[in-house]
């Protein structure tokens, strides 16, 4: 079988959700060979869940610079090994990193596959497009594919693999040293699951008033993440970094609550591809209720302690 390259992205040896389910797909496609940039030991959640062999990269320089010199070492990597396909994680960094591998070895790029298959030897990717209103089939025509998959695409599946460990050492060129991280703090941590990996996200909007007491109540109960609609982030009721729609994250959870949220296209492209979605609205006539698999019309900040509530009672 031919290999495939998934870069692994983890923050400090713990290897997020979604690069478990990169391995996943890959070995529908081909042999998985996880691309990791890291000292120390490698983590062994790679091998568990398909990794055949692991290329790790460890050296100052990807930590110091930004996104280039991981983009110059992966391109190496895919002249060397010649793979079936790269996966990467659907995220800003992974997307910037793939742009750029994928012009360095003069290959084709998808971005946003929600799945990626073998057909008759060539490697397919079905996408979610124009707001949601479409699902297309891709196939690269030049080159190693490169594909930015979506977080929450399928569920990532244990089975063993040599986990091989081969160091790879790459000069990188003085152009791929321009931008210098200069300083970094950590990010202060909410204590839910990041946005885009998230199986469950619970989002308010307008209809919250700004109050998010009762939407992130309800969220910590069933430990989701929790989101905004545009208009609640525009009226500085919620952090832009929690903004589901099609100028903020796009989201694909197995279960998605919107409350107080109209549901203009605006917001629905970023969350439309969810497994199922529950509205909470007090409108009838609101367009979300068009959309979703549940719906409640009342008031968010009368439903949602009850069920919060409810939930509460049922776990204890």
């Amino acid at each position: 079988m031919s290999e495939v390259l998934v870069l692994v992205d983890h923050v400090d040896g713990a290897v997020t959700k979604p690069t478990l389910e990169l391995l996943t797909i890959a070995r529908s496609i081909g042999e998985p060979s996880a691309v990791y940039f890291g000292g120390g030991e490698v983590p062994s959640v790679l091998a568990e869940h398909g990794a055949e062999k692991i290329y790790q990269l460890d050296d100052a320089v990807y930590s110091d610079y930004l996104v280039a010199p991981k983009a110059e070492a992966l391109a190496k990597l895919v002249t060397d090994a010649s793979p079936a396909a790269v996966l990467v994680v659907s995220g800003g960094e992974g997307k910037e990193i793939a742009a750029r591998v994928a012009l360095k070895t003069e290959s084709g790029m998808i971005t946003d596959a929600v799945d990626v298959a073998v057909d008759g030897g060539t490697v397919t990717t079905t996408q979610s497009v124009f707001a949601g209103n479409f699902t297309t089939r891709s196939v690269v025509t030049k080159g190693v594919p490169v594909v930015c998959v979506k977080p929450n695409s399928t569920s990532p599946e244990a089975a063993f693999g040599a986990g091989t460990v081969e160091s790879v050492s790459v000069d990188i060129s003085d152009a791929a040293k321009g931008a210098r991280i200069v300083s970094s703090s950590e990010k202060a941590s909410t204590g839910r699951p990041e946005l885009t990996e998230a199986a469950i996200v619970v989002s308010g909007g307008r209809g919250t008033g700004g109050d998010f007491s009762e939407v992130e109540a309800f969220a910590d109960s069933l430990g989701a993440a929790v989101g905004a609609s545009r208009a609640a982030v525009d009226s500085g009721w919620y952090p832009h970094s929690f903004q589901v729609g099609q100028t903020g994250k796009t989201v694909s959870p197995q279960l998605y609550v919107a409350n107080g949220i109209s549901g203009a296209i605006q917001h629905r492209a970023g969350m439309q591809t969810s497994k199922t979605i529950v509205a909470v609205n007090k409108d009838e006539e609101a367009p979300i209720f068009e959309l979703v698999d549940f719906g409640v019309v009342g008031d968010l900040k009368t439903v949602l302690p009850q069920a919060t509530e409810g939930i509460a009672s049922r776990k204890g």
